[in-house]
């Protein structure tokens, strides 16, 4: 196990630097110059050259790249120019490692701006995932126990409605009826768990249901489908009938073997969505990763976008190495390679 985790883990760092490697070569390497976009339409030859060389941009593609790797190791400082810190050393923004780089649109680290996002993603992802899972694996259970009857139809059919409604339509009409029209719940605005617990959660639960609606449809049919085929084994029906108890054969027996696909599909999910969920953030105005995703592309902010695709992919290659190594521990059948 330890070795498989180890060569794991040097995937995962080989898949991120290919993964970055790619992005910058398409921003940094390409004929387009990177420094027409960190001044807006009042650009001028003089402003191009200065922030060319205050940025870095007049390096070779793979000096920048390497100093974008350095940062992460040891940290940077900006200006990228030597000269400029000597003549200007009050000016040094310096970037402490893991250095995602230096945004010249809001004239900020990007590490400044993810700390300020990454909270917000955080909870409205692990929020969403509880209730989605809660929802998702418990009504596929009850609807599989009750396969046919009344229960399965409303169960399956309510599903089939949440998979097929987008995210914008749900997020608008709780935001419209039970925060703005009824005032139920406060209108969505983050506030920090440590700070007001009960209204860090009473604000994101819009976020959450929205969320929840949609991913818990494809659970409550994943669970149902693997569920009904599980219940049908004959070790199911051996456990039946030496009178091992009801809740120890559904979940002891079953739910075990039902829960492979189901964390292949909850890893996969939750990696994404922390690294923003670009839609209802949107709707809800919660600047989490995800409208920080949004707003580096509209303004062609290019170390920002190379920053967030390396923290959106390396969520989503994490997350799958922690399905391959949950396997080992919740099906008995999958050895892992020593």
């Amino acid at each position: 196990m330890f070795y498989y985790i180890l060569r794991r883990l040097a995937s995962v760092v080989v898949m991120i630097f290919l993964i970055t490697a790619t992005t910058f070569a398409l921003f940094f390497a390409s004929p387009i110059d990177p420094a027409r976009y960190t001044c807006g339409k009042n650009c001028t030859p003089t402003i191009l050259e200065g922030n060319r060389k205050a940025l870095g941009y007049d390096q070779p593609a793979t000096v920048q790249y390497g100093k974008f790797i350095a940062g992460l190791v040891v940290g940077r400082e900006f200006p990228d120019n030597e000269q400029l810190k000597a003549d200007h050393p009050e000016q040094i923004v310096k970037c402490p490692a893991p250095c995602l780089g230096y945004s010249p649109s809001q004239h900020r680290t990007i590490n400044e701006m993810v700390a300020e996002a990454w909270p917000v993603s955080l909870s409205i992802a692990v929020g969403a995932f509880s209730l989605w899972m809660l929802i998702g694996v418990g009504g596929g259970i009850i609807a599989a126990l009750n396969k046919g009857k009344w229960q399965d139809r409303g169960i399956v059919g309510t599903a089939l409605i949440g998979f097929s409604l987008p995210t914008f339509f749900v997020g608008l009409v709780l935001l419209t009826f039970p925060a703005i029209k009824w005032g139920w719940v406060p209108i969505p605005k983050y506030i920090p768990l440590t700070e007001n617990p009960a209204s860090w959660a009473a604000n994101l639960i819009l976020p959450w249901i929205t969320l929840a609606f949609f991913f818990a449809a494809s659970y409550v049919r994943l669970t149902r489908a693997y569920m009904i085929e599980t219940l049908s084994e004959d070790y199911i029906r051996t456990a039946n009938a030496k009178g091992v108890a009801k809740w120890a054969v559904i979940f002891k027996h079953g739910l075990r073997s039902v829960l492979t696909p189901i964390v292949t599909a909850a890893g996969l999910d939750l990696g994404g969505l922390l690294g923003g969920a670009i839609i209802t953030e949107s709707v809800f105005s919660m600047h989490g990763l995800g409208y920080l995703a949004v707003h580096s592309v509209t303004t062609m902010d290019l170390p920002t976008i190379v920053a967030m695709v390396m923290i959106v992919s390396t969520f989503i290659v994490v997350a799958n190495m922690l399905v391959d190594i949950a396997y080992g521990f919740i099906d008995p059948r999958v050895k892992l390679a020593k």
